[in-house]
Formats: structure tokens, sequence, C-alpha cells
């Protein structure tokens, strides 16, 4: 009787695997509502149902598994995954939905009760297809495409298009151009092209039926660097309330929070290239190439040419940005730098020197500017800062003495705050003790998530 019950079993474990790699959704879908217990069983080889709808692009059998809680982290006999099987077939698709993140792979990380937010700067709305850079055929193609779009730059600034109500700017957004607004300043020689990658979809289409091209392909973005006065690119946008920012750091707090991502890449990049037009090895002119993402030494005898060298590519400078908390778990560290708004304190931050890592980078820095001496440091979150081109990386730290003595060539005070004062200051609105930074900054997200947590490290 229970050799019977197995052979029963066993085929209708292939059954349900034949079901999925056909992509026949509908008897996936029949099949797990009388035996959920199917969803992530194998054959020998190791294949679940998942990795066999993946293997054969069934994008929709694919989603039914998913949403029947099936583990996508299981792998077969050759340790791969469903992702990996899909991404290996060309299903990008199917990939793509594959490597959203959701519960499941959020049991893979420790979180706070309190959460994480998106950070400001921090949300990719473009597919940055770096595979593509080196592609000069398909690149060439893109920026002439009617459907593709740029962004025009000066002195690493955006030029942004400003709505106005009764006096106060009520919106302010990225100016947008096509190809045949911007062709001829991509003829001209001190002109820079950046690609930033394609729009992204949230749900592609996965019929056969329906290519790519009937469906539309997603556009390209580019930033373009001009050496044009600005008067002269402003005639380009045929809007009089297009600026180019006079103080950078505050105006691009102002953009959407989709394009803010799209900005932090674009002008790091850009950043980068104004500082690199020589070659730091050789001292030679240098080109871009890739897609803007690199930079070749034109002398034929550098040594740069020869393997990888990180100075022909794009520079990111990590800081770390710690919020220090005082041993009664009440209190928090906060300091502030004399070019700060009047009653505004901050989150100490230093850049992370060569050679340390992150926990001595907060250690060195909190004691260098405040005298205070950390033990335990907790990485948190971190935030992309194009201030020009910095990595934010945002830590909580435990304070192991509570003596302040500032270095007054870092900072102007340091100051022990509570609980209380801090709620007040985020939450009062008129007339705090103190400010904090504005919601976009790190800074900000980790005074908050301090607040929002529910027990003390």
């Amino acid at each position: 009787m229970t050799t019977l019950q197995l052979s029963a079993m066993e085929e209708l474990v292939e059954k349900f695997l034949d079901v999925a790699a056909r992509g026949d959704v509908r008897q996936v879908s029949t099949l797990l509502s009388h035996s959920p217990s199917l969803i992530n069983r194998t054959r020998t080889n190791g294949w679940t149902a998942l990795m066999l709808a993946a293997r054969n692009g069934h994008y929709h059998v694919v989603e039914t598994l998913l949403s029947h809680s099936c583990d996508k982290f299981l792998v077969n006999k050759s340790s791969q995954t469903a992702y990996d099987i899909a991404k290996f077939w060309g299903h990008r698709h199917v990939s793509n939905l594959l490597a959203q993140v959701d519960n499941q792979c959020q049991r893979l990380l420790p979180t706070s009760d309190a959460g994480q937010p998106e950070n400001y700067f921090s949300r990719e709305t473009l597919d940055r297809l770096s595979e593509k850079r080196t592609n000069s055929a398909w690149l060439e193609d893109k920026k002439s495409n009617p459907d593709t779009i740029y962004l025009l730059f000066c002195n690493i600034n955006p030029m942004l298009s400003t709505q106005e109500e009764a006096g106060q700017t009520t919106e302010t957004r990225l100016c947008r151009f096509g190809y045949e607004a911007v062709k001829d300043l991509l003829q001209r020689p001190g002109s820079l092209l950046v690609f930033l990658g394609v729009e992204k979809r949230e749900k592609p289409c996965s019929s056969s039926y329906l290519t790519e091209e009937k469906v539309g392909k997603p556009p390209a973005w580019f930033a373009i660097s001009a050496e044009e006065e600005p008067a002269e690119l402003l005639k380009l946008s045929g809007e009089t309330k297009s600026f180019f920012p006079q103080r950078a750091n505050r105006d691009l707090l102002t953009l959407p929070e989709d394009e803010a991502g799209i900005v932090a890449q674009a002008r790091s990049v850009l950043a980068w290239h104004s500082r690199y037009s020589f070659c730091p090895t050789c001292g030679s002119s240098t080109k871009p190439e890739e897609g803007g993402h690199k930079r070749t030494c034109l002398n034929a005898d550098c040594s740069s040419l020869q393997g990888v060298h990180n100075t022909c590519y794009p520079r990111v400078d990590p800081v770390v940005i710690m919020l220090v908390i005082h041993p009664d778990g009440n209190q928090c560290l906060l300091g502030r730098k004399k070019i700060f708004p009047v009653h505004m304190f901050s989150c100490l931050a230093g850049f992370i020197e060569p050679g340390e890592t992150i926990e001595e980078a907060v250690r060195r820095e909190v004691e260098e500017e405040s005298g205070v001496k950390v033990g335990p440091v907790q990485y948190v979150f971190s935030q992309p800062w194009p201030m020009p081109s910095n990595l934010m990386i945002g830590c909580l730290a435990v304070a192991m003495s509570t003596d302040i003595r500032v270095d007054e060539n870092e900072i102007e005070e340091a100051r022990w705050f509570t609980r209380q004062q801090v709620i007040d200051s985020l939450f009062q609105g008129a007339n705090p003790a103190f400010t904090v930074p504005p919601r976009q900054t790190i800074a900000h997200q980790l005074v908050r998530h301090w607040i929002g947590m529910t027990s003390n490290l």
C-alpha cells in the first residue's frame, strides 16, 4: 500500500513538473489547489517546477508559482537557481521577475522593526545596461533614436524646469530633450556624452507573439555636458523658467525621487570626467570610451593600457556617517559645522581612509571630531551623494565615553541630545530647540531610524 501511494505521488509530481515546463498555468494552479505540497518538489536532478518554467521562459507560470510562495533560492544538482537558469537561456523578463526584492529575500538580511527608507538619490529608475557600453553600434543607434532622452548639464549641474504659482516654486523637474534638439551639440568638440541606461519596465510582456518591437522599446537616456554659456544653452529649452542652479546642493534636493537617482549617476560621472582629462599614470591626455564610463590614455606606451587600472573608471568616494548613541540609550551625539544653517545639527561624518574598515573609520572619525570613543558599530543603510561623487555609509555606533572635546578644525560644536529633543525637532514643527538636516539626507533618515527603534543596541 505504501509503495502504491509513493508511486501515485511520484506520478503527480511528474505531472506537475511537466505542466510547469509546458507553460500550462491553469493546470499548475489546479494541481496546487489540490496538493500544495507539490510547490517545491523536485526531480532526481534537483529541478523544481520554477526552474523548468524559467528554463522555457514561461513568465506567467513563474508568476503563479511565486504567488504560491515557492522557494526561489533552491538549487539543482548543478548549483543553479531558477534565476540563474532564466538568465542563461536569455529569458530576461523572467530573470527580472525572479530578481525582485520581496519578503523572501528580506529573510536573508537582518532588519530592524523600524524598516529601511528608500533614501533620496537611491531610486534606480533606469536599467544601466553596462554590458551595452562597449557596443558602439548599439549606442550610435540609440543616440539618433527619436525616443531617446537627453539631459543637459553645464558645470556638472543639470538644466531644470520650474513651475511657479504666486511667486513660489511648486515643481522642479529635469529638462528633457530629443535628438533633434541636441544633435548640433553632440558634434561640438567640447561636448561630453554619457550613456545612463534605459527605462525600467515594471512588468515586461512575456507573450511569444508580442515582440519587443511591437510593444515598444523603453527609451534610452544620455547626459550631455556642454561647454557653451548657460544663456546659450537655455535657448534650447523653449521655456523661460529653465535654469542651471546657482546653488546646486540646494536645488538638487527639490527634484522628484525618480529623477534624483538619475542625476546622482549622471552628475557623479560628469564630475569624474572634469577631473580626469589627463592620465593619472603618465600625465598624457585621455579620451572617453564605453558610453562615457571609461577614459583611455592616448599614450600608447602608458602602463594603464595593460591590465585593469581603477584610474580608468569613474571613482566613488566612500564616506561613513554615523549616529552615535549614548551609553544610557536615550541620547545621541550630533555636531554642527560653521557652514550649517543656524541651529542645525547633524550626524558626524568623514571619509574612509585607504586600508580602513567601515567600523574603524567610524571610530576614528568620531574620536577625531568629538573626542568620544566608540565601541560597537552597526551598518544601517547607504545613500549616493553626488556632491560630487560620494557614497554615504550610514551607521549606528555606541559610545564608550561621554566627554566631548571638539576639534574646531573639523566641527564648530557637538552635543548630546535626548530622544525627546530629537522627537520635538522632527515632529514639533515651530521653534524647536534645534533642527536636523532635511528629509532628503541620510543624516535625517538615521535620526528617524534611531527614534523608530524598539530596542537599543
